[in-house]
């Protein structure tokens, strides 16, 4: 494989959860373990097979982990691993995105209720960065090192 037919950073996170009831998954997992009838009921709409093979999915991928809780008949309880809990700041993002296109207003600070912003952070700097500080060096696009 050349270095153009490398797979992005962002084509590998999308090929792990890049689908709609995965992401729905992950959100309802974000407040802790659930089992498969309580992931149901916080995944509206979600067809029985489809969050089967989703939850099969995120834990081939490494998203989440199902732990047994009875042997007969085998039942599970889905809880995310360390790299699923890293999708909360993502799905944050995705969330304010999309109640700006629904004409909401998205997450507000709770002690001053001011709409809150996202921001590149430096952690040797200790500090946000700005767009025009950030490296654009493929013209441009986001890079990742």
């Amino acid at each position: 494989m050349t270095a153009s037919d490398e797979e992005s950073p962002l084509e590998r996170a999308v090929g792990r959860v890049g689908d709609r009831w995965a992401l729905l998954v992950v959100h309802a997992l974000l407040g802790g373990a659930k089992r498969f009838g309580e992931l149901q009921q916080a995944v509206p709409g979600i067809a029985p097979n489809v969050l089967s093979q989703r939850l099969k999915g995120l834990e081939r991928d490494g998203v989440l982990v199902a732990r047994p809780y009875s042997t007969r008949p085998p039942r599970f309880a889905y809880e995310l691993t360390a790299s699923g809990q890293e999708l909360a700041g993502a799905l944050r993002l995705l969330a304010q995105w999309g109640s700006a296109e629904g004409g909401s207003e998205g997450l507000h600070h709770e002690a001053c209720g001011t709409a809150m912003e996202a921001r590149w952070w430096c952690p040797t700097c200790a500090r946000t960065v700005d767009d025009d500080e950030a490296d654009d060096a493929d013209g441009g696009e986001l890079r990742f090192v």
